[in-house]
């Protein structure tokens, strides 16, 4: 041992603290400017542009890189950051109150109704979403990516339990199905890559619109698409605000996307909104419910009150299926 410096405490070096810090410093900052991008697409009522919009479903989830770049922030002490994290913060937080209206419908009520909807994921999923409704009981059934298989084995497994639907036929994704108890009016749907069929229902003498939502995903190169089958969706709900409708399927968007709020924009509201569950994630199910996005809804006019919206999960299928039950109401 070096009797000099025996004992003596060591100074530590500045240097290496300063170096420290400034990796902090540069960590944070890194992070806050990733959170930055989405947040102030998400302030500015845009979508933007990849790899955005795939970030925007997942919103909820920028607290945890938010709160690492406070943690970071810290350590450097860094200020100037703290108050950039800290305003983050804010923005997150407020977004994340749910989006629509959620007032009561006025009149008398009419009818009651329970709706399921369920992406199969390409059909593997049939055999589940047949044991869900034979326990569920739901009165209309909207299913996506019902290829012919899909569709041939709920013809013969709920074909007496819903004589009336809908369907739009085709492989892989491309297939659609709107099964019902109630009798049903063939309408136009709204075009798509995917098959969207719609019908008009007659619920205890009640015309309500039907439409099944499966617009494309937003994939990198394809975010025009997404955008114009969204769109076509949002002109569907807003083509009749005097007749009650229900809208629902795999909408590939959450309340974070700019595109699905314009649709809630007419009128319409999220029946997991009204029910409370507006954030429970119905996709993917792997990891669902605790990381994941809710971007299966049910969507219905200022004529519905609904209550108890569950997310069932359910084999051989990355989307949790959404029941609901609704009240239709009678304008006065």
């Amino acid at each position: 041992m070096d009797t000099a410096t025996a004992g003596r405490t060591l100074p530590d070096d500045p240097r290496g603290r300063r170096s420290g810090r400034r990796l902090g410093a540069w960590c944070a900052a890194l992070l806050f400017a990733g959170v930055s991008v989405v947040v102030g697409c998400r302030a500015a009522d845009t979508d933007g542009i990849t790899p955005v919009p795939q970030l925007l479903a997942f919103l909820p989830w920028l607290l945890v890189p938010t709160g690492f770049g406070l943690l970071f922030g810290l350590l450097a002490r860094w200020w100037t950051g703290m108050v950039w994290g800290i305003v983050l913060l804010c923005l997150l937080a407020w977004f994340i109150e749910p989006y629509g209206k959620a007032d009561e419908p006025s009149g008398p009520a009419v009818a009651e109704l329970r709706v399921l909807t369920s992406n199969v994921e390409f059909g593997h999923g049939t055999g589940a979403l047949v044991a869900a409704v034979h326990r569920e009981k739901p009165d209309l059934v909207f299913v996506e990516e019902c290829e012919n298989t899909c569709d041939a084995r709920l013809r013969r497994a709920l074909g007496k339990d819903y004589p009336h639907r809908r369907a739009v036929e085709g492989g892989g994704s491309e297939g659609s199905v709107v099964l019902s108890r109630f009798p049903l009016r063939a309408a136009a749907g709204v075009p798509g890559t995917m098959g969207m069929p719609g019908a008009v229902a007659d619920v205890r003498g009640h015309a309500v619109r039907l439409q099944l939502a499966h617009p494309m995903p937003p994939l990198p190169g394809q975010l025009g698409l997404w955008r114009r089958e969204l769109g076509e969706l949002r002109d569907f709900a807003a083509a009749d605000d005097t007749t009650p409708t229900v809208l629902a399927g795999d909408f590939n968007a959450s309340q974070d996307h700019a595109v699905f709020r314009r649709i809630l924009d007419t009128g319409l509201r999220d029946a997991a909104r009204l029910s409370g569950a507006d954030r429970v994630p119905s996709w993917p199910a792997r990891t669902a419910p605790t990381l994941g996005a809710q971007i299966d809804h049910v969507l219905v006019s200022r004529h519905f009150a609904a209550r108890d919206a569950r997310f069932l999960g359910l084999a051989h299928t990355d989307h949790r299926a959404l029941v609901v039950d609704l009240t239709l109401h009678q304008e006065e």
